[in-house]
């Protein structure tokens, strides 16, 4: 029998309505069983060991794994033909091995591309002009991934014809938490990627651990993260600066302040930041996790004692021009970041958006430099990130090799 498409979209709302007014038709309790193990009867057989990431952990039960999130968010991982405890903590969201994702936190998609399972990602909410990542423009080219609309109001008919059986967010749906409930009414979890929150830069990357657990290649995940370790532990300047924050890393996370490595009166002092079409300098903020790679690459940031609202949680804050030049003009380098100003191809053109540069310390030394747009999205490359500010801040760099940071001349 042929339905129409205005009668087939008819029918998919009337089911959204159906599984809203009921609390969600397909909720996950079904994965439950009354004859399933207890979990109150259940002890940790195991933790997964992390160096720097804070933001979440993962302890294992036999065939189960429970993932906390934020020290809160808690989610449970249950292997393949294995049932949910029937007394399962009602906080406590049951996911398995998801097959069709939809991602609305853009900093996921990288551990997604570094796993080989983007075609896991069926849905995102960016589109293809905002990404720098060819694969992924690619796929949305194609239609093997398809743009759902905005975060905050995503197509939910499409969520639900597409069979989509894990929802990732960023920490940006909390400013609208009914989509997260519609979502969830659909019989979709929703797990919110909280990365962005860790202390430490390396922590940002230890995340790829968490999604090889979710998509089971633990293996792949763990050799991605030893490797790009390992390529900072190779210098031994990185090395040892890696080694003393650690400690900090971890701890920190419970009081909820992160030690930043200490640099010395001797330091390179570099200025990281874009001039906005209103006429101010965004920087980076004290402590965040840009601003501390430079510190962990043996430079002194600039901005590392500039005044920061307390109950402010973004990562870049705006300074009116001339508190921006008494530090950028006497600074030894200058970064300029193109993710969101957009790409700048000569000294020329940043002078126009702030003449003075040209008579700063670092226009006479030739250290001016800008970001790719790719250096956000990447998430997994925080290693190469490091070891080219590293290259950049000792003077040693080697433009051929550097995929991030490119010489302004």
């Amino acid at each position: 029998m042929h339905i129409s498409g205005h009668r087939l979209s008819l029918i998919i709302s009337a089911l959204l309505l159906c599984m809203w007014i009921i609390g969600g038709c397909a909720s996950n309790t079904t994965i439950t069983d009354s004859h399933a193990s207890s979990w109150a009867a259940m002890e940790p057989t195991g933790h997964m060991p992390l160096d720097y990431a804070t933001e979440f952990s993962v302890d294992y039960y036999d065939d189960f794994a429970l993932i906390t999130i934020g020290g809160t968010d808690r989610y449970l991982l249950i292997s393949e033909n294995t049932k949910a405890p029937a007394d399962l903590d009602t906080d406590i969201i049951p996911i398995r091995k998801p097959d069709t994702v939809y991602l609305a936190a853009s900093a996921g998609m990288d551990y997604f591309r570094v796993l080989k399972a983007l075609d896991t990602v069926r849905m995102t909410s960016t589109q293809a002009v905002n990404w720098s990542l060819p694969e992924v423009v690619q796929a949305l080219d194609s239609e093997k991934m398809l743009y759902a609309g905005k975060y905050s109001a995503p197509d939910y008919e499409l969520l639900l014809r597409e069979g989509i059986d894990l929802a990732i967010e960023s920490t940006m749906i909390y400013h609208t938490p009914e989509t997260k409930e519609k979502i969830e009414k659909l019989g979709i979890p929703v797990l919110v990627d909280k990365s962005s929150y860790e202390p430490h830069p390396l922590g940002r990357m230890e995340w790829i651990k968490l999604y090889g657990l979710l998509l089971g290649k633990t293996d792949e995940a763990d050799t991605f993260y030893n490797e790009q370790l390992a390529s900072l532990t190779a210098v031994p300047e990185l090395s040892k600066m890696l080694s003393s924050t650690v400690p900090a890393a971890r701890e920190d996370s419970i009081s909820g302040s992160a030690q930043n490595p200490v640099a010395s009166q001797d330091s390179p002092t570099v200025a990281y930041f874009y001039i906005t079409s209103s006429g101010y300098a965004n920087v980076r903020r004290p402590g965040d996790y840009i601003s501390k790679m430079i510190e962990m690459a043996g430079g002194s940031y600039a901005f590392a004692d500039a005044s920061v609202s307390e109950d402010s949680t973004k990562a870049t804050m705006n300074m009116q021009m001339e508190a921006f030049l008494d530090r950028a003009l006497v600074s030894d380098i200058l970064i300029y970041s193109t993710s969101i100003d957009g790409e700048m191809h000569s000294a020329e053109e940043l002078y126009k958006k702030a003449p003075m540069l040209k008579q700063s310390k670092a226009a006479s030394a030739g250290n001016i430099w800008i970001t790719g747009k790719n250096m956000y999205q990447q998430t997994t490359a925080v290693a190469q990130m490091m070891l080219e500010l590293y290259s950049v801040i000792t003077g040693e760099a080697d433009e051929a090799e550097m995929e991030f940071l490119h010489r302004l001349n």
